[in-house]
């Protein structure tokens, strides 16, 4: 088990440096320059050049790599050209909102699909089995930020019963906070449901049908002891990796659904340093990103081989 957490991580630190090396390279390439965006058009060149040098512009591209990826290893992100704060302050606040409307929206999803998942393997070829991946397909085929407008309309607008954007913050209360969180969160859930529904069910009816499951039945078991002793253990690996991907994408993808609810996360966070031309916010908060999807990756790995010890014996 040591040796496959070990490759792991050997592999996860190089996935980084890949990434840091094109996330850099894609900023670098991007045509405009941040000084000249924040003084405006009718700048001196001398001024420019001054807050080019303020800003670290004049260094080297080698230079100001490893001075960004140094600043990195310790914490230091650097400071925001627009607000003039650091950068980790603006991440530490934005994921106030962001990492539990990711953690909300992921617990309804994972609480909705696998028991529909499982729902629909036991009735396979039934009408509930045709209902379930009905409403499943529609799920995603829905855009969220549609439907998030419609939550905004029956919920907010008709019933009243939650805000229609906004963030009060944690120091309102938990109550008012999750409120506030509960509509994006319905939004974001619903087509993470509908794919990870799909995934279990299909994922257990694989299960269902292998040597062991039918030599556990002849042992006596009923098809709910053995489905639940034995296949859902097996049927929940590829499950795990969903749930992993879905974690990622929730975290680092719900840009539109913060728009919608107006909601101060790390998406609106980085839709508004693109237009400001705020490099050093966009590639630091997106590094974050990338490193927190591919540490999921790796936990997703470990659970893979504590759920099934074969992967460890491969390692």
């Amino acid at each position: 088990m040591l040796r496959f957490v070990i490759t792991r991580a050997l592999s996860l630190g190089l996935s980084l440096i890949v990434a840091s090396l094109v996330i850099f390279a894609m900023i670098e390439v991007i045509p405009g320059d941040p000084a000249s965006f924040m003084l405006g058009l009718n700048a001196s060149p001398d001024t420019v050049a001054a807050l080019r040098d303020d800003l670290g512009l004049n260094g080297s591209l080698s230079t100001r790599y490893f001075n960004w990826i140094g600043g990195l290893l310790v914490g230091d992100f650097g400071t925001s050209y627009t607000y003039r704060v650091p950068v980790s302050e603006l991440v530490l606040e934005r994921l106030q909102v962001s990492l539990p409307l990711a953690l909300f929206a992921l617990l309804l999803s994972t609480l909705i699909a696998i028991p529909v998942g499982l729902i629909a393997a036991a009735r396979r070829g039934q009408m509930t089995d045709y209902t379930v991946m009905g409403v499943t397909q529609t799920g995603i085929a829905v855009p969220n930020f549609w439907f998030a407008m419609l939550l905004v309309l029956v919920f907010a607008v008709q019933l009243r019963w939650f805000s229609a954007g906004g963030f009060p913050g944690w120091d309102a209360g938990i109550g008012p906070a999750l409120k506030a969180l509960t509509l994006p969160a319905i939004a974001l859930a619903l087509p993470q449901a509908s794919i990870l529904a799909r995934v279990m069910r299909s994922s257990l009816l694989d299960v269902l049908h292998q040597d062991y499951m039918r030599t556990a039945r002849a042992k006596g078991l009923s098809v709910a002891q053995a489905t639940r002793r034995h296949a859902l253990r097996n049927a929940m690996i590829p499950v795990l990796t969903i749930i992993g991907l879905q974690f990622s994408f929730l975290l680092a993808g719900a840009i539109i659904i913060e728009n919608v609810f107006f909601l101060p996360g790390l998406g609106r966070l980085i839709f508004q340093a693109i237009t400001q031309r705020d490099l050093v916010v966009v590639e630091s908060v997106v590094m974050l990103l990338v490193f927190a999807v591919i540490l999921v990756t790796f936990l997703v790995d470990v659970a893979y081989a504590v759920a099934d010890p074969r992967l460890r014996r491969r390692a």
